[in-house]
């Protein structure tokens, strides 16, 4: 018989998040002798609402949390020890009892831009059509080429290189991370510099989520955490939280550390998802600050935008 394990980590089943949860499983086993063994630490793929559904965007079936929902229902009761997820799909709140204090070393936040006419915005001819389920993306895409047309275009990546490939759409963008994880950046034409596409928050970043009672989880998970990462990723989180961020809402932010480590960087936008309005700002401060920078910048934003912008956004 085998050996129950020690520590069960829960995913959805795509190839990407499964590459992420074995490379968390990886980590675990480098950082504690007991977890390195075949059976110690168990992978549970569990399918969410944004994996069953494809043919929609996801700002119309209830966003992000539909990636997250059936794995944190898993998390809450018992069922698994640890949610592995990208943090741009984690909801802006957690249910409670639960809590991401965990996360990887971050990859690279670009966007990757996929295209037979080149490797960046400027290339595509007039009028061309972009596929894309990422209103963040689309509002920034439009912003830049007001004349390019963007479409919802969901899957993973095979489906949507094939897609491509077969002239359904001009380009697609995908996270340069997810793509260097799959041993799949050969294929991208280019990467877009924050300056060009502004990254989602937390894009790149791995994070785990446990019970917020569960010590064990907590102490085998501080061994592979990442303060810089976790520091950059919560000063975005605190950024998207004052703007009261949904996948509704068209928000980038993006936060880097700098003299070693002691200052922190944070630059934010909202649009509008055609692209006819953004406001952009950015903010700096010690690290320590982390969440307090994120907010303020939230709070900026807001007012630079008004009511009336933000009513725009949500319908209200």
């Amino acid at each position: 018989m085998s050996k129950e394990p020690l520590l069960r980590l829960g995913t959805r089943g795509s190839p990407l998040a499964l590459a992420q949860a074995h490379e968390v499983r990886r980590r675990l086993g480098e950082a504690h002798p007991e977890l390195a063994g075949e059976s110690a630490v168990a992978v549970v793929a569990i399918k969410t609402t944004g994996d069953k559904i494809q043919d929609r965007a996801l700002s119309e079936i209830g966003g992000k949390g539909l990636f997250t929902k059936e794995i944190e229902e898993g998390l809450l009761a018992g069922e698994i020890d640890a949610a592995v997820h990208s943090m741009k799909d984690v909801p802006t709140w957690l249910p409670d009892g639960l809590t991401v204090e965990h996360m990887l070393p971050r990859e690279d936040v670009r966007d990757a831009f996929f295209s037979p006419h080149g490797p960046r915005l400027s290339d595509l001819p007039l009028g061309a059509v972009v596929g894309s389920a990422s209103l963040r993306r689309q509002a920034q895409i439009l912003a830049a080429r007001p004349d390019l047309k963007v479409v919802n275009f969901r899957g993973n990546v095979a489906t949507r290189l094939r897609k491509l490939a077969a002239g359904e759409v001009d380009a697609t963008l995908l996270a340069v991370a997810g793509l260097k994880r799959l041993g799949e950046a050969d294929k991208i034409t280019g990467a877009l510099e924050p300056e060009e596409m502004l990254p989602a928050v937390g894009q790149g970043a791995i994070g785990l989520e446990i019970r917020a009672d569960d010590a064990r989880a907590r102490a085998w998970l501080d061994a592979i955490s990442c303060a810089e990462t976790t520091a950059r990723v919560t000063a975005e989180r605190a950024f998207l939280a004052e703007l009261d961020g949904s996948c509704k809402t068209p928000i980038a932010g993006l936060a880097e550390l700098g003299d070693g480590g002691k200052t922190l960087r944070l630059r934010g936008l909202v649009a509008l998802p055609d692209g006819t309005k953004v406001h952009a700002a950015e903010i700096s401060g010690p690290v320590e600050r982390a969440a307090a920078l994120g907010k303020d910048l939230g709070e900026r934003l807001k007012a630079a935008g008004g009511p009336e912008f933000f009513a725009v956004i949500t319908g209200h």
